[in-house]
């Protein structure tokens, strides 16, 4: 192990006290928690994590590594987040206590990220080395986070919020990249730490790593305010603006009050309120359009269940077109699918313009996913929710009086914590995000309202958009381009906002182009550095020992199986050929011989594939060499060796049923058998190696015979690389794939990266796996045909001239190979020149 590395996981006589270590955990999360304030806080972002990055680094084991990243889950929750603790447990009844237990019971759940970073970096450490293993755990950090979405949407990145500079890279990156900074900041510190005594020279570069990445994000952070303070010279003297009031009316605890005076009432007094503080706005204020908050009418406007609804609905009409002015607030809205929670946009000529549906209700409190949901929940959680999500982004126009328009992007709520909504927003042409959210139920825990506040304003830096974020009872806030607050409420105050929004396009930045890209990025960093891994160590593993006179090995695959394995394997290959077949059939009788149904790839994800994978994933973990050298056969993978003399094994039995594969048990010649099975490519070329090395087998049965030659044709006719899964279902694929995606995009998008540059990353490369999914499918079940063929040739050929087996399955794969490989692309050229 290299020096460098060896000061990140030192051995056992340099490890210091296990309090030492939790010193450096209880440090890191008191640091954690003041971040968590903002403020001029926000400095300690670069250093939080560096005591738990210590003491992570001092653990032995992968057991304490798992310990200590779990204990950092639970001291992380209880420091920074008890405040939603209260919130829940002042939600749900069950009261502060029972609720921060909850938390800290699903701490590892709510936060894995800490987790995920222990053990990829543990693992890349050794793996690949000091500086690639930090970059890393860093990388894990970032992209668990993009697998499991945090509730809030938050992340350490998030912190940088109170920072001018140091927030705007995340014009690029996202908040996931700030956090990545940030955690290889922390790794620079706590390298530095651990070579603090190894002289000026081995502290130089993490010193200069630590300076270097707050300097990079400064330095693009003031180059980006001046191109934004250029920008707005060009464009805002000229551009028409727009002026829109905020009502916060602090109406709050609807639930109770409708128990006291009754719905009817409860609405007709939020309303009164409402138009109180919107004609206040009109007339101190001269707004032309108003934003009212989240939910504020708690009824479906303009699917009334009563005649006093009806009543109640055409009042907020007949204001706006009275007052002359525009509205959008919180109501619901109805179709066949439930109930919506939704954002009505009303106009003074044409009444009812649009709705917007919520695209992320919150989870349980108001939508529960169907396969969760059934009366055995509704019981327990009876304060669970029924509405459904809505379809995505929307933009929708905000007109004047005098038909000046503001194309605007809605989010409520939830929907303001992810960056995929307002992305999309900003690509169909928004020129501002409007925010409704009702973060009423943190009136006693302000924490939660501001880390709203603080996730929502990087929704404005991703997009350069302004935003108007209305609130129930705060906080209220005008949010500028560079995510700068102009103005907001306090929490319970009664108040109008208002501001002059801009009517122009704003500069395209590199996360409206990509999407959320940064995650994703990182988790096939973390696979690319996995496969380099794993291929080092099969090429170690696969290395063979120098020959000589008295050693004899087995150059096939050999994996040692014990019953319970060998049924798991088989179940798996059973499970998948199954999924093959229910395809072939769905084709045969439904859809036709061609995929043009995302069921078809959902069945071939789950049914074909994963078995697939996750049984190919068993079996090379189980995966050994065998060789036979000085009269013992040695059969060895890591962690395992098993060394049994020739004299001792009678006989080598070929499994009856060749499942998962074909293979063999070895009898002993005391009667026992070897409590694995062997799964071997060729079990006669295995018994060749022993009973040459000077074992003496007794003869099996003649149908154990036919399967051996069967096995062994299949073993000489096999080419390592053309016939390799991956290269046959995984690569393959992508030359018809490619150019038929390509020709899809030029139709709809009118360019190869059409999509990407309307829509982003995510789904170009969601459109390109779907037709990648879709040819794998189709070359899979070719594949198995032309399979089929070659079997039963060479079968026929054993039974009737054994003599001719072998050239008769070379001829079978031979044109097997040119079918697959050049008849695919050959059928493909075909049809597009004259189909």
């Amino acid at each position: 192990m290299p020096d460098s590395e060896s000061s990140l996981l030192p051995g056992p006589a340099r490890t210091p006290a296990r309090w030492t270590r939790y010193l450096g955990l209880i440090l890191a999360a008191a640091l954690l928690a003041a971040y968590a304030q903002g403020g001029p806080w926000w400095i300690l972002g670069f250093c939080a994590l560096a005591p738990w990055l210590w003491s992570l680094g001092r653990e032995t084991s992968w057991r304490g590594t798992l310990g200590n990243a779990w204990l950092m889950t639970l001291a992380f929750t209880l420091a920074v987040f008890s405040w939603f603790g209260q919130a829940i447990g002042a939600y749900t009844g069950i009261g502060t206590p029972g609720a921060l237990l909850a938390l800290a019971l699903l701490a590892p759940l709510l936060q894995p990220q800490f987790i995920a970073l222990a053990l990829v970096r543990r693992w890349s450490l050794r793996a690949h080395g000091p500086w690639l293993g930090l970059i890393a755990g860093a990388a894990a950090w970032v992209g668990s986070e993009t697998l499991v979405p945090k509730l809030l949407g938050d992340t350490l990145g998030h912190g940088l919020a109170p920072a001018l500079l140091m927030r705007q890279p995340a014009d690029l990156f996202g908040a996931a990249g700030l956090s990545f900074a940030l955690i290889l900041v922390n790794e620079a510190l706590a390298l530095g730490w651990s070579r603090r005594r190894a002289g000026v020279r081995a502290l130089a570069t993490p010193v200069l790593l630590a300076l270097a990445v707050p300097a990079a994000l400064a330095g693009y952070g003031h180059l980006r305010i001046g191109e934004l303070a250029v920008h707005a010279e060009r464009t805002l003297p000229e551009a028409a603006t727009l002026r829109i009031g905020m009502v916060q009316a602090s109406e709050t605890d609807y639930e109770r009050r409708r128990q006291e005076v009754g719905a009817y009432t409860v609405v007709r007094e939020v309303l009164d309120a409402h138009f109180e503080l919107s004609q206040a706005a009109i007339e101190q204020h001269g707004v032309d359009a108003l934003l009212w908050s989240e939910t504020v009418y708690p009824t479906p406007y303009g699917h009334p269940r009563s005649e006093d609804g009806a009543a109640l609905d055409a009042e907020i009409l007949d204001f706006v077109r009275r007052r002359g002015v525009a509205l959008v607030f919180g109501s619901y809205d109805v179709d066949a699918a439930g109930e919506y929670n939704a954002a009505v946009f009303l106009e003074p000529e044409s009444g009812l313009l649009a709705y917007y549906r919520k695209s992320h209700p919150f989870p349980l409190t108001e939508h529960v996913p169907a396969w969760l949901d059934g009366p055995l929940l509704r019981r327990w959680l009876p304060w669970a929710g029924t509405w459904q999500a809505g379809n995505g982004a929307r933009v929708l126009p905000l007109r004047a009086r005098d038909g000046r328009e503001l194309n605007v992007a809605p989010l409520i709520c939830l929907d303001d914590v992810r960056p995929g909504l307002a992305l999309d927003g900003a690509r169909l042409g928004a020129q501002a995000l409007i925010g409704l959210s009702n973060d009423a139920w943190f009136s006693a825990t302000p924490d939660g309202a501001r880390l709203h506040l603080q996730v929502a304003r990087f929704r404005s830096i991703e997009t350069r958009l302004p935003q108007l974020r209305v609130t129930t009872n705060g906080l209220t806030a005008f949010v500028d381009p560079s995510g700068e607050v102009l103005v907001q409420t306090a929490i319970g105050d009664r108040a109008v906002l208002a501001g002059e929004v801009p009517m122009v396009d704003p500069p395209r930045t590199l996360m409206v182009r990509w999407g959320d890209w940064f995650g994703h990025f990182a988790l096939f960093a973390l696979a690319l550095l996995a496969a380099i891994d794993g291929l080092r160590r099969w090429r170690l593993g696969s290395a063979s020992a120098p020959a000589d006179g008295s050693t004899s090995r087995f150059d096939g695959r050999v994996v040692l199986m014990n019953p319970t394995l060998r049924l798991l394997l088989a179940a798996l290959r059973l499970t998948a050929a199954a999924g093959l077949i229910a395809l072939a059939a769905q084709m045969a009788w439904r859809y036709g011989w061609q995929v043009n149904a995302l069921a078809q790839i959902q069945l071939f994800l789950w049914a074909v594939l994963a078995p697939l994978l996750l049984g190919w994933a068993i079996a090379r973990s189980r995966r050994a060499h065998a060789e036979c050298r000085e009269g013992v056969l040695l059969i060895e993978r890591p962690g395992e060796r098993i060394e049994i003399p020739l004299a001792r094994v009678a006989k080598a039995h070929a499994w009856h049923w060749p499942l998962p594969g074909p293979g063999l048990t070895l009898e002993l010649a005391s009667g026992g058998r070897l409590g694995h099975g062997l799964a071997v490519d060729d079990p006669a070329g295995f018994r060749e190696m022993l009973e040459q090395s000077g074992a003496r087998l007794a003869v099996g049965p003649r149908s154990a015979s036919m399967r051996d030659q069967l096995a062994r044709l299949r073993a000489l006719t096999r080419r390592p690389w053309l016939d390799h899964p991956f290269v046959k279902f995984g690569l393959f694929p992508l030359v018809p794939a490619l150019p038929a995606f390509r020709l899809h995009q030029y139709i709809a998008y009118g360019g190869t990266f059409g999509e990407l540059q309307t829509y982003g990353a995510t789904a170009w490369l969601l459109g390109l796996a779907i037709w990648w999914a879709s040819w794998s499918i189709g070359l899979m079940l070719f594949a198995a045909g032309l399979r089929m063929c070659s079997e039963l040739a060479t079968v026929i050929a054993l039974r009737i001239a054994p003599a001719r087996a072998l050239p008769t399955r070379r001829m079978m794969e031979a044109a097997a190979r040119l079918l697959f490989f050049l008849g695919i692309p050959g059928w493909l050229f075909w049809r597009m020149l004259y189909g």
